[in-house]
């Protein structure tokens, strides 16, 4: 069985920076504010404790051993790292560092994220944010489990999670993506009729229930059944099936920012602009945040006002 390393104290390593540097037992114990016999004896011990001489010693003289040589930067560094460990603390006690884990539905990746990080780690360099792109369906669980710590979920309007503590961030309509050679593309305006009676490419309920139900709602009040000609999770690979010509997509306003070619973006007015779904982005995360996460909704309480 391979034998442990020896456990040396800090106080051990702190004592043979201060010989190493100074090169004299006398100037590295008035440094250090003690005396030299008990520094000697340390050093000693420190040698016995490694099993290897890290000194070598004359009347005249005290040099670094090959060994004592390529210890020094270690011991220095470890040090400093010591020394850091105060300040570490009452950053990450206060919220300015620490490690945060973010997931975020794609289409706040198109919008709010980019400038939300940017700035939030311009903010507080301390913190470390690991972004994770997932649909609400798989964030839900994750949070409930303590994997990651907050997420940005999108949702129908007053459809935010129960059982989370949440921040409404953006709210935005739904718009709809035409395949660029479909006669609604260039229709001077939309009429709902036409629009329902398109095939339709859909995201899966399970991953959004609410805006699902919102648009199969819009639907069914016009007293029509969606024709789901495929369904994909993704809004980039909805917008890229329309592209590909197999239907239409309701799909948030924030999307535009998908410059897809082969696909136009249309809106509604007058009175029909009304009866298009909306849909929100809500951050979500558990109660009992840690600091670095109350830094985080405090804010995104700022950016969303």
């Amino acid at each position: 069985m391979k034998a442990e390393s020896p456990l040396v104290e800090l106080r051990l390593w702190r004592q043979f920076a201060a010989v190493a540097e100074t090169l004299h037992f006398g100037r590295a114990a008035a440094r250090l504010h003690m005396t030299q016999p008990p520094l000697t004896q340390a050093i000693a011990q420190l040698e016995k404790l490694l099993g290897v001489r890290l000194f070598d010693r004359t009347k005249r003289s005290v040099q670094l051993t090959e060994a004592g040589a390529a210890l020094l930067p270690e011991a220095q560094a470890l040090l400093a790292r010591a020394r850091a460990l105060p300040a570490q603390a009452r950053a990450a006690a206060a919220g300015e560092a620490g490690h945060l884990r973010l997931a975020f539905v794609s289409t706040a990746g198109f919008t709010l994220l980019p400038e939300w990080v940017r700035v939030f780690r311009a903010e507080h360099p301390g913190a470390t944010l690991d972004l994770l792109e997932a649909t609400g369906d798989v964030q839900l669980p994750a949070l409930e489990r303590g994997e990651i710590d907050a997420g940005f979920l999108l949702h129908s309007p007053g459809f935010a999670p129960e059982g989370l503590a949440h921040l409404l961030v953006a709210q935005e309509p739904l718009v709809l993506a035409v395949p660029e050679s479909h006669p609604l593309a260039t229709a001077r305006t939309l009429a709902f009729p036409k629009v329902l009676a398109e095939p339709l490419v859909m995201f899966p309920r399970r991953i959004l229930p609410s805006l699902h139900d919102a648009v199969f709602a819009l639907y069914h009040a016009a007293g029509r059944e969606p024709r789901v000609a495929q369904e994909a999770i993704q809004m980039q690979t909805i917008v890229n099936l329309v592209s590909a010509g197999l239907g239409v997509a309701w799909v948030p306003d924030s999307v535009r920012q998908f410059q897809r070619p082969g696909v136009v973006y249309r809106t509604f007015g007058g009175a029909q602009a009304a009866r298009v779904p909306r849909c929100e982005t809500t951050l979500a995360w558990r109660d009992s945040p840690s600091p670095v996460l109350s830094r985080f909704v405090a804010f995104a309480r700022r950016q969303a006002a």
